[in-house]
Formats: C-alpha cells, sequence, structure tokens
C-alpha cells in the first residue's frame, strides 16, 4: 500500500492545488493529512482546502491541528473523513488518529494534556495500527525546534515505546522535517505543504512494517 501523508496546509490553497496537481498521476493508495488545515480560522477556510483533495478522487483522511478552529472537527466528522478519537480499516490496515496539540506556550486552539492524548491512543489502538498525529513524539528529531527545544508529547511518546506501532505520521514542528525510530517504530514528519513538503511512505500491509519512506518537495 503506497501513502502519501502531508500536514501544515496553513490555509495555502495556491499550495494545496499546486501539491494536487504534482501527484496526480502518481500511483497511490491514501492520503492522510495531520492538521492544520487553516491558519487559526474556521469550517469554511478548511473546507475549501479540502474541497481541493476532494477532487482528486483519492480516499483519504484528516485530522484537526492546533491551529484549526474549533468547528473544523465537526466538518471533517460531517465529511466522514476525520480520523481524530477514530479508528478505520483500509486495505487490511487500522490507522487511528489524534488532532491538536499537547499544551503549548501559546494557547493555541486545540490543546489536551498528556492524559487526554494517552487515553485517546489507548482507546482506539489495536496492534499493527498507523498512527496520524499532528503532534510529534517528544525527544525526536522530528519535533525539535529551532531553538533547540523538544515540543513533542510525551504521552505519544511512552505509547510508541510501550506498543511500538509500526508507523507514526506526524507534523506540527515545521522544521523538524525527517525520520526517526523508537524502537522498531518509524516516525515521519513530512514538513509542512505550505511550503512545498510531503512524504510518500511504502507500507506493507500483509506484514504490517514500512518498506520505504521518501521525503519529496515540490
Amino acid at each position: 500500500m503506497r501513502i502519501v501523508a502531508v500536514t501544515d496546509i496553513h490555509g495555502r490553497g495556491t499550495k494545496a492545488r499546486e501539491f494536487l496537481e504534482n501527484i496526480k498521476e502518481e500511483t497511490f493508495d491514501l492520503l492522510l493529512i495531520a492538521g492544520d488545515l487553516t491558519h487559526f480560522r474556521g469550517r469554511e477556510a478548511a473546507y475549501n482546502i479540502i474541497k481541493e483533495f476532494i477532487n482528486l478522487e483519492k480516499p483519504f483522511y484528516a485530522v484537526m491541528g492546533n491551529c484549526d478552529g474549533r468547528d473544523v472537527l465537526e466538518m471533517l466528522e460531517e465529511l466522514n473523513i476525520s480520523l481524530h478519537n477514530r479508528r478505520v480499516e483500509f486495505k487490511n490496515v487500522g490507522i487511528i488518529g489524534i488532532g491538536g496539540s499537547n499544551i503549548t506556550p501559546f494557547s493555541t486552539i486545540w490543546e489536551f494534556s498528556e492524559e487526554e492524548i494517552w487515553e485517546i491512543l489507548i482507546n482506539n489502538y489495536q496492534e499493527g495500527d498507523i498512527i496520524l498525529s499532528h503532534v510529534p513524539p517528544k525527544n525526536t528529531k522530528v519535533d525539535k525546534t529551532f531553538v533547540g527545544t523538544h515540543a513533542g508529547s510525551k504521552a505519544l511518546r511512552r505509547f510508541i515505546e510501550e506498543n511500538q506501532p509500526p508507523l507514526v505520521i506526524c507534523g506540527h514542528i515545521h522544521e523538524a522535517i525527517g525520520i526517526d525510530e523508537i524502537g522498531r517504530t518509524l516516525i515521519v514528519n513530512p514538513g509542512p505543504l505550505s511550503r512545498g513538503h510531503y512524504a510518500i511512505i511504502d507500507f506493507n500491509e500483509n506484514e504490517k512494517k514500512v518498506k520505504d519512506i521518501t521525503l519529496e518537495r515540490f
């Protein structure tokens, strides 16, 4: 199964259209969006982004980011593409999602305590599932800010250490583009789509294992 992963669009409709034009001839099975569809705006702005992905006519799911309006989750749920606090199966692969972020110094729109993040993960995860999370796990290559602070979730890291999911797709920290590992778990932050970044992931649905990840830019 081939997955295209994107994150942090931040309302850049032009970039979204450019990206979709770029991948329309690409062969893939599923597209996953790891949050921040908008930049502190609501469902109308988010739908203006989502409709571009609908026009691609490929299966996709999304979570909201910490910068998405309070009504964005409702819109995603109405379209049946939300993965926040939810599990779906696609081609025999389970995928669970968690939107928003851990608590930040900036009091953004969607923030959860570490306890809440833990509960969402525990309540939805089944062995071998992929995790789509806006926030990355703590103390990794993919949660390090420009000033050197690790801003990821402690609960997500603990969950990965204890459960070893095969793949975690995240975003949130724009500058922390990359791939990291915690045990057998591969973690990818594709980088912000608003700056032309995305990732392509080849996943073996029978073995529940990542075969390859490439970081792309257009």
